[in-house]
């Protein structure tokens, strides 16, 4: 049942998507919508902290440097595409990570030659095609580009959060600096591009932003920490189905067949990969 969590995570994030679409579209930057994003953890987990007596000191500079750097960077890319993107197709391109790391195992030395993981990669990438096939137009191509580099970026990112992980870093310590890393980046693009023109219902998607994300990100944890693995891995794609039907009541963005196809195709990929990388654990476990 833990792993149920999922699903307020899943539909958090997918308004935390919508919040960002419309905090863009009346007048917001990118950068306030970056801060908005991370105040709420900061604060959350601040006030935690201190009252529980817990350390921040972190167990390793280096694996929290690297995957803040392609961490933020995946959440800037990420977050221009939900601006830019209908809703169902930024939130297909963003749940690519998991196809990215597959690949990268399979190609490199450090995992093993697994060709059912393989499939799964080649099924995505075709679920990627179709998904921008008929749903990009000519000027949203730079955005669709981001949104892949986004999902590659995000990968690298997870690779050094399991790293830190193996280390004993709680989670809750690598979203606070993860965090923190984020605002930080926000105030740089403050400075650089300004508020713009933001009014009431900006101000109320911004909030959207960040009490969504903070949600989703407790939800998450929990239920990757307490729930099924496999069954949580699972029920993280309905983001994708979430955010399709928001992009359709508010926007009027209906996909197409095709576009349908992709993203039941990325969900199914990202499935395949998620069952095959426990199945593989577990022969490892025994052996």
């Amino acid at each position: 049942m833990q792993s149920l969590w999922m699903l307020l995570a899943a539909f958090m994030f997918a308004i935390m998507g919508a919040c960002i679409k419309l905090s863009y579209a009346s007048g917001s930057t990118l950068a306030l919508i970056v801060i908005a994003r991370g105040v709420p953890s900061i604060v959350a987990i601040l006030l935690w902290a201190v009252f529980s007596n817990r350390s921040l000191k972190p167990i390793s500079v280096k694996l929290h440097f690297l995957r803040n750097l392609f961490g933020v960077s995946a959440m800037w890319m990420g977050f221009y595409g939900y601006s830019v993107l209908p809703l169902s197709t930024s939130t297909s391109l963003n749940y690519t990570s998991p196809l990215f790391i597959a690949g990268w195992l399979y190609f490199s030395n450090k995992g093993p030659k697994d060709h059912v993981r393989l499939l799964a990669v080649i099924l995505g990438f075709l679920g990627v095609l179709l998904v921008l096939r008929p749903s990009i137009t000519e000027d949203q191509w730079f955005a669709a580009s981001l949104g892949v580099m986004s999902g590659a970026f995000a990968g690298i990112a997870m690779l050094q959060i399991r790293e830190l992980g193996a280390l004993g870093e709680p989670i809750w310590r690598t979203v606070f600096y993860f965090s923190l890393v984020v605002v930080v980046t926000g105030f740089l693009g403050l400075k650089a591009h300004g508020y713009g023109s933001p009014d009431w219902l900006t101000w109320i998607a911004l909030g959207g932003v960040g009490v969504s994300g903070l949600i989703g990100q407790l939800a998450l944890t929990r239920a990757f920490g307490a729930g099924s693995p496999i069954l949580t891995a699972a029920l993280q794609y309905s983001t994708i189905i979430f955010a399709a039907i928001l992009g359709i009541v508010f926007w009027g963005d209906i996909p197409d067949l095709l576009a349908w196809t992709g993203m039941a195709l990325i969900i199914a990929a990202g499935l395949l990969t998620a069952w095959r990388t426990m199945r593989l654990a577990e022969a490892a476990k025994k052996q």
